[in-house]
């Protein structure tokens, strides 16, 4: 009889006792991959949403500062040699090492114009730009075209505008299409055309005030993309929006941090499971490990057989708690996020590492229940008949 098959044996015959074994080990290794599963899910999911939150990279040109005071009394500063973006040097942009983390990158160009005899901001950009840099736009109407605007919602009470009005800026018919609703920002104190007609307005044509560039994607090195930036735009002045960056990354690595800590917490539980099982295993069969010492078995054909019986247990809680776990991450999902479209990925190397975990803690777990085994006086155990 092999030794395979005297440990099979062992395990049938003491079911109870393999059924233990093998709760323990199936909680620890399901609640594991549940974790770090659901952990994953929404790190994804929180990447996702923070890539739609907006630009995190802010170009504007670069300008001189001298501060003035006299008598200890400061009279204000004045800005001197301010550098000119131009539109067509931000293809410098996609050259750059990490330019595959850039989102989107939108230029502005602003001005004073006068509405209905007040003075308001006009901005042209890009609307295509706009629904990756502004997301949280919501607009009343639709996207302007050539000598068409849309008006944030401040200024649209200021002058007295609204959907389909016609206004005058600087001798030139512009047909309202639409208003931004409320965001909070600057945007409601703004009116909004296509970048080229605003540079036509405000007599910039090629050039602009600044740009915005979304790069909030997982991992992307944010502070190395300003540098690359600023190499390519010397004559700009690129500033990351630390905020936004460090909140990103502050939330992702809170999951990943609560993920293994409870894993590691669940392993430690998972390890002592076994080894009080395996310890109560290995006092219950004094006897049998006394005859088979008696009848020629060695020390390690005894260890092999305990380790045989962990092992099978172990690979069956491994197969079984990585299935478990994904079921229970689809649960968890539903519950605490409602779906929201969030899927939930069969990983292969997930799969593996639950496999290799599970034999990992069963098999380390019975090193010291097999020793002892093992050290077992032969003489002593048969006593025990």
């Amino acid at each position: 009889m092999k030794l395979k098959d005297i440990a099979v044996k062992n395990l049938l015959r003491r079911k109870a006792r393999a059924a233990f074994l093998l709760t323990g080990l199936l909680i620890g290794v399901a609640t594991v991959v549940a974790i770090v599963t659901y952990g994953d899910i929404m790190e994804n999911d929180i990447s996702h949403k923070l890539d739609r939150y907006g630009a995190n990279i802010l170009i504007v040109p670069k300008t001189e500062n001298l501060a003035l005071s006299y008598g200890e009394v400061s009279i204000g500063g004045v800005s001197f040699d301010t550098e000119e973006i131009h539109e067509k040097d931000l293809a410098k942009i996609s050259g750059i090492k990490d330019a595959s983390n850039i989102a989107a990158a939108g230029p502005m160009v602003l001005g004073v114009v006068t509405v209905n005899g007040r003075k308001v901001l006009m901005a042209g950009v890009k609307f295509d730009e706009t629904k990756i840099l502004k997301p949280w736009w919501k607009i009343d109407g639709k996207i302007p075209g050539d000598n068409e605007v849309i008006l944030g919602s401040t200024v649209s009470q200021l002058v007295g505008l609204k959907t389909g009005d016609t206004i005058d800026i600087k001798g030139r018919k512009m047909a309202v299409t639409g208003t931004v609703q409320s965001t909070g920002s600057q945007d409601d104190q703004l009116i909004f055309t296509k970048l080229g007609t605003a540079q036509k307005i405000l007599n910039k044509e090629g050039r602009i005030t600044m740009a915005e560039v979304a790069a909030l994607c997982n991992a992307c090195p944010v502070e190395d993309m300003v540098s690359q930036i600023s190499e390519v735009l010397p004559g700009a002045r690129v500033m990351a929006i630390q905020q936004v960056v460090k909140g990103r990354m502050e939330t992702v690595n809170q999951f990943k941090k609560f993920s293994y800590s409870v894993s590691i917490v669940i392993l430690l539980i998972g390890s002592l499971v076994v080894l009080v099982t395996m310890m109560g295993s290995v006092k219950e069969r004094t006897d049998e490990i006394g005859i088979f010492r008696a009848i020629g078995f060695r020390r390690s054909h005894v260890m092999k057989i305990i380790f045989i019986e962990a092992g099978i247990v172990s690979g069956v809680a491994g197969i079984l708690g990585y299935f478990i776990g994904l079921a229970l991450t689809m649960g968890a999902v539903k519950v605490f996020s409602e779906g929201h479209g969030m899927q939930v990925p069969i990983q292969p190397e997930t799969a593996a590492g639950a496999l290799i975990l599970a034999l990992v803690i069963g098999l380390g777990a019975t090193i010291y229940p097999a020793l002892v085994a093992a050290k077992l006086d032969p003489c002593e155990a048969l006593r025990s008949l």
